[in-house]
């Protein structure tokens, strides 16, 4: 296995992982707001990709037998003038995304995609990293604990009748 910065020619299995994952969210949502809208599968790798090329970020792929089995997407985060009156406003990065192929998950390719994420950051001057992790995917939650990161703030949810 290599790990290597995204390429066109690997777009569909990187649409694959996609919606590997969110098929995954869904089958996990208790509040049952997640779908796999039906232009997911076209669109959404275009969205992150812009996201990535628009904010200095980056797009690692986990490549074995010539696929791509695992993704890792990051960006550079920017603030509105608001946040500076009552943040401190740090260089920090953002994971977006990470996907390992059921197939071969729990084989350390999610910790090799994030060492290589991490290793950008701090590159490009990053002091901190965050992370948005589906409250339901306790796995997710589980691994992110284990690479060190905490719950800063918390999203929380009612369903109003």
């Amino acid at each position: 296995m290599k790990i290597i910065e995204y390429e066109d020619k690997y777009i569909e299995d990187v649409r694959d992982l996609l919606v590997e994952l969110e098929q995954y969210i869904v089958s996990i949502d208790e509040d049952h707001l997640d779908i796999v809208g039906e232009h997911y599968r076209e669109k959404m790798v275009l969205y992150d990709l812009e996201e990535v090329n628009n904010n200095n970020g980056k797009c690692y792929l986990a490549i074995e037998n010539d696929n791509a089995v695992g993704l890792i997407m990051g960006v550079q985060t920017k603030y509105e003038d608001c946040d500076y009156l009552d943040y401190k406003c740090p260089v920090k990065g953002r994971i977006t995304e990470l996907i390992v192929s059921k197939k071969i998950r729990a084989q350390g390719i999610g910790q090799i995609l994030m060492n290589k994420m991490e290793e950008y950051f701090k590159n490009i001057g990053c002091e901190y990293i965050s992370v948005d992790v589906f409250a339901y995917n306790s796995s997710a939650v589980k691994f992110y604990n284990k690479k060190g990161y905490h719950n800063r703030m918390h999203d929380m949810i009612k369903k109003i009748d």
